[in-house]
């Protein structure tokens, strides 16, 4: 796809889906989830896995146990056997009884908020100790961030807190191998890099709600409007954000602010919007212009210089993107229609999302994972050329096969509909043509406003003449 078979030409919007109701997942998922673990660890040796948890860092720990430790922290042990232990802080103890799992249940007060009461403090020396961290050959150490270095032990690297490693490393011997086991849950092979239907519909949630708050909060820019009210109806359904929202106008990052604020969208500006929940992230860069006319005169070229040539890329990766694809084909087909050289985009054309908004990527350079049925990703390319506005329209898709097509088709057939409609809406409107195998979960899939004040317009690849 070529920047000149984009045009910005008059479209309806597309529809969205304001009263989905969020999809739990079923005890066979989670039984599953469990089961993929602990091949897993089977096949790497791996006796113990150790998770840790916070706020900001609970993905593996909720993946399994279906709650985060929200402002205290926690740790989830589970054992190749099949058992698990929870060791919580004072104000998460109750949701013991809540989990998604049969977890024995011990109290660590340190894991609590500071100057909260330490009763019943035991050393966490000690409780891994009893659970006979010594007698194990190989633990697995999860925190979140899959280590990718090439001039470092990546087994030995650990993002989860030092006090916790030191304990566990007082409790085992000489003969025990701590090793970091994030790639268990989120590397090639890992558990949660593929979904089966159930964790589809349940993604689907977030990302057609992130979706549907993007497009009412690009219908409601006029000069003269907040950052804050933009931002507000970036919120959606009291559902937490994975991302912090962006309603930013004009300059940004003043005073380091990262926030929407009461600062007013003047015609001109350039204006950035992000929301995201679990399962999708919704994300827009344009300008507050009704016309090509509007832009500013350094940037008098900006559809054709930014704009299109990112559509074109987006458009492209949409219609290539298959099952059984290697991440570095993926990889080098973008950087084929939009050159780094010229586009200086530096992260992955892409990463898989789930309960965070950025997973893990099999998409980067030299990359030899292959594309699989049941990934989710969010379609993230971020041009940077000097002098000019961004662009963005970033959102989320799946890849099914026929077995896990039907199975949505069956199971979830209003999630199916919705899937059927937003393909009709990118292939009769967008004109953009998605393999069976692609599902959009995103209503705005490919829907991009370069100027926000002609909401009428967008881009759509130009008829073949």
């Amino acid at each position: 796809m070529k920047k000149e078979n984009i045009q910005l030409t008059t479209i309806p919007k597309p529809a969205i889906f304001p009263d989905v109701p969020p999809v739990f997942l079923t005890e066979d998922t989670i039984t599953e989830r469990i089961n993929k673990t602990i091949e897993r660890m089977k096949a790497e040796a791996i006796e113990l896995l150790v998770i840790y948890a916070d706020k900001e860092h609970g993905g593996n720990f909720e993946y399994f146990t279906g709650f985060i430790p929200r402002f205290e922290e926690g740790l989830l042990v589970l054992d190749q056997t099949g058992k698990f232990t929870m060791i919580l802080g004072n104000e998460n103890l109750k949701m013991n009884a809540h989990a998604r799992i049969t977890a024995d249940l011990i109290h660590y007060p340190a894991f609590s908020l500071p100057n909260q009461p330490m009763d019943h403090e035991q050393n966490l020396s000690a409780i891994f100790a009893s659970l006979e961290v010594a007698d194990r050959k190989k633990i697995g150490l999860v925190g979140w961030k899959l280590f990718t270095s090439t001039t470092q032990d990546n087994s030995q690297l650990f993002d989860v807190p030092f006090f916790i490693v030191d304990a566990l490393k007082q409790a085992t011997t000489a003969e025990t191998a701590i090793v970091n086991g994030t790639h268990l849950l989120i590397g090639e092979e890992g558990a949660r890099v593929t979904n089966n239907a159930n964790e589809i519909a349940h993604y689907e949630y977030g990302a057609n709600l992130a979706s549907s708050c993007m497009l009412r909060a690009l219908d409601a820019i006029e000069p003269g409007v907040k950052e804050s009210e933009i931002g507000e109806l970036l919120h959606g359904q009291g559902q937490a954000n994975t991302v912090i929202t962006i309603a930013a106008t004009g300059r940004r990052f003043e005073f380091a602010n990262l926030y929407p604020t009461a600062k007013k969208i003047q015609l001109g500006d350039p204006l950035s919007l992000t929301t995201g929940f679990k399962g999708g992230l919704s994300s827009r860069t344009g300008f507050v212009i009704e016309e090509e006319a509007q832009l500013p005169a350094e940037q008098a070229d900006y559809l054709d210089r930014v704009a299109k040539p990112y559509y074109a890329a987006i458009v492209s990766w949409l219609e290539a993107i298959h099952i059984g694809m290697k991440g570095a084909d993926l990889y080098q087909l973008i950087e084929t229609v939009l050159p780094q050289a010229t586009y200086h985009w530096h992260l992955n054309p892409g990463h898989l999302t789930a309960d965070e908004e950025w997973l893990a990527s099999p998409i980067y350079s030299g990359s030899q994972e292959i594309i699989k049925s049941g990934m989710i990703f969010q379609l993230d390319i971020i041009p940077s050329v000097s002098g000019y506005t961004g662009v963005s329209a970033e959102e989320c898709v799946a890849l099914a096969d026929e077995g896990l097509r039907n199975e949505l088709k069956e199971q979830y057939p209003d999630m199916w509909e919705r899937i059927v409609g937003r393909k009709q809406y990118l292939a009769d409107v967008l004109k953009i043509h998605l393999s069976e195998e692609l599902l959009p979960l995103s209503n705005t899939v490919g829907y991009l406003r370069p100027f926000f004040l002609a909401k009428e317009k967008a881009f759509c690849v130009a008829p073949v003449e």
